[in-house]
Protein backbone atom coordinates (compact mmCIF):
# COMPACT_ATOMS: atom_id res chain seq x y z
CA UNK A 1 0.00 0.00 0.00
CA UNK A 2 3.10 2.44 0.45
CA UNK A 3 4.16 2.00 -2.89
CA UNK A 4 0.90 2.83 -3.85
CA UNK A 5 0.40 5.88 -1.54
CA UNK A 6 3.69 7.47 -3.45
CA UNK A 7 2.90 6.76 -6.64
CA UNK A 8 -0.20 8.45 -6.16
CA UNK A 9 1.44 12.02 -4.56
CA UNK A 10 4.38 11.34 -6.81
CA UNK A 11 5.27 14.70 -8.60
CA UNK A 12 4.47 13.98 -12.16
CA UNK A 13 0.92 12.25 -11.46
CA UNK A 14 -0.08 15.73 -9.72
CA UNK A 15 0.82 17.57 -12.31
CA UNK A 16 -0.78 15.66 -14.68
CA UNK A 17 -3.88 16.15 -12.55
CA UNK A 18 -3.36 19.79 -12.81
CA UNK A 19 -2.71 19.80 -16.14
CA UNK A 20 -5.89 17.90 -17.29
CA UNK A 21 -7.87 19.97 -15.27
CA UNK A 22 -6.51 23.07 -16.62
CA UNK A 23 -6.65 21.57 -19.81
CA UNK A 24 -10.72 20.61 -19.90
CA UNK A 25 -10.97 24.75 -18.43
CA UNK A 26 -8.90 26.07 -21.15
CA UNK A 27 -11.44 23.68 -23.73
CA UNK A 28 -14.00 25.21 -22.98
CA UNK A 29 -12.77 28.22 -22.94
CA UNK A 30 -11.71 27.92 -26.35
CA UNK A 31 -14.92 26.48 -27.63
CA UNK A 32 -16.54 29.53 -26.26
CA UNK A 33 -14.11 31.95 -27.96
CA UNK A 34 -14.62 30.20 -31.34
CA UNK A 35 -18.46 30.16 -30.61
CA UNK A 36 -17.98 34.31 -29.89
CA UNK A 37 -15.60 35.43 -32.34
CA UNK A 38 -14.78 32.66 -35.14
CA UNK A 39 -17.99 31.67 -36.38
CA UNK A 40 -18.83 35.19 -37.08
CA UNK A 41 -15.80 35.85 -38.85
CA UNK A 42 -16.39 32.64 -41.01
CA UNK A 43 -19.69 34.37 -41.55
CA UNK A 44 -18.03 37.68 -42.46
CA UNK A 45 -15.72 36.13 -45.31
CA UNK A 46 -17.88 32.89 -46.32
CA UNK A 47 -21.03 34.82 -46.11
CA UNK A 48 -22.12 31.93 -44.02
CA UNK A 49 -21.08 31.06 -40.37
CA UNK A 50 -22.94 27.25 -40.17
CA UNK A 51 -22.08 25.20 -43.05
CA UNK A 52 -23.41 21.95 -41.25
CA UNK A 53 -26.49 21.99 -43.54
CA UNK A 54 -24.25 20.82 -47.02
CA UNK A 55 -24.51 17.09 -47.97
CA UNK A 56 -23.97 15.32 -50.73
CA UNK A 57 -25.58 11.68 -51.79
CA UNK A 58 -24.53 8.61 -53.20
CA UNK A 59 -26.60 5.61 -53.87
CA UNK A 60 -29.35 6.51 -51.22
CA UNK A 61 -26.63 7.84 -48.72
CA UNK A 62 -26.24 10.92 -47.39
CA UNK A 63 -23.01 12.49 -46.35
CA UNK A 64 -23.19 15.42 -44.19
CA UNK A 65 -19.66 17.38 -44.80
CA UNK A 66 -20.92 20.28 -43.51
CA UNK A 67 -19.96 19.44 -40.34
CA UNK A 68 -16.10 18.65 -41.12
CA UNK A 69 -15.93 22.26 -43.13
CA UNK A 70 -17.77 24.28 -40.44
CA UNK A 71 -15.48 22.48 -37.52
CA UNK A 72 -12.06 22.61 -39.94
CA UNK A 73 -12.54 26.16 -40.54
CA UNK A 74 -13.34 27.07 -36.84
CA UNK A 75 -10.26 24.81 -36.01
CA UNK A 76 -7.95 26.85 -38.61
CA UNK A 77 -9.32 30.04 -37.39
CA UNK A 78 -9.02 29.31 -33.55
CA UNK A 79 -5.23 27.56 -33.98
CA UNK A 80 -4.13 30.35 -35.70
CA UNK A 81 -5.48 32.91 -33.11
CA UNK A 82 -3.98 30.97 -29.99
CA UNK A 83 -0.30 30.90 -31.91
CA UNK A 84 -0.22 34.75 -32.59
CA UNK A 85 -2.28 35.74 -29.34
CA UNK A 86 -0.38 32.92 -26.81
CA UNK A 87 2.28 30.90 -28.32
CA UNK A 88 3.92 33.73 -29.73
CA UNK A 89 3.96 36.31 -27.13
CA UNK A 90 4.71 33.57 -24.48
CA UNK A 91 7.86 32.19 -26.80
CA UNK A 92 8.74 35.99 -26.63
CA UNK A 93 8.34 36.18 -23.22
CA UNK A 94 10.15 33.30 -21.63
CA UNK A 95 13.38 33.73 -24.58
CA UNK A 96 13.50 37.58 -23.11
CA UNK A 97 13.65 35.93 -19.91
CA UNK A 98 16.06 33.00 -20.16
CA UNK A 99 18.80 35.71 -21.93
CA UNK A 100 19.08 37.28 -18.24
CA UNK A 101 20.08 33.71 -16.79
CA UNK A 102 23.83 32.81 -16.20
CA UNK A 103 24.39 29.72 -18.86
CA UNK A 104 25.24 26.70 -16.81
CA UNK A 105 25.63 23.84 -19.71
CA UNK A 106 27.48 23.96 -22.96
CA UNK A 107 27.64 21.31 -26.28
CA UNK A 108 29.67 18.57 -25.95
CA UNK A 109 32.31 19.01 -29.52
CA UNK A 110 32.03 15.40 -30.17
CA UNK A 111 28.29 14.62 -29.35
CA UNK A 112 26.60 17.51 -28.72
CA UNK A 113 24.97 16.91 -25.76
CA UNK A 114 24.31 19.55 -23.03
CA UNK A 115 27.29 19.29 -20.27
CA UNK A 116 28.24 21.18 -17.14
CA UNK A 117 30.15 23.97 -17.97
CA UNK A 118 32.75 23.22 -15.22
CA UNK A 119 32.73 19.43 -16.89
CA UNK A 120 36.82 17.92 -17.66
CA UNK A 121 34.77 14.80 -20.05
CA UNK A 122 31.43 14.35 -21.06
CA UNK A 123 29.09 12.12 -18.99
CA UNK A 124 28.04 10.33 -22.66
CA UNK A 125 30.49 9.72 -24.89
CA UNK A 126 33.90 10.58 -21.78
CA UNK A 127 35.46 12.83 -24.84
CA UNK A 128 37.84 15.03 -23.14
CA UNK A 129 36.18 18.87 -22.93
CA UNK A 130 38.73 21.99 -22.77
CA UNK A 131 37.96 24.91 -21.33
CA UNK A 132 37.23 26.96 -24.27
CA UNK A 133 34.59 24.60 -25.93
Amino acid sequence: MGGFKKFLIRGNLVDLAVAFVVGAAFASLVKDFANSFITPLIALFGGKPDYTALTFKIADTTFPYGDFVTSALSFAITAAVVYFLVVLPMSKLLERLDRGKEKTEHECPECLSEIPIKARRCRFCTALVTADA
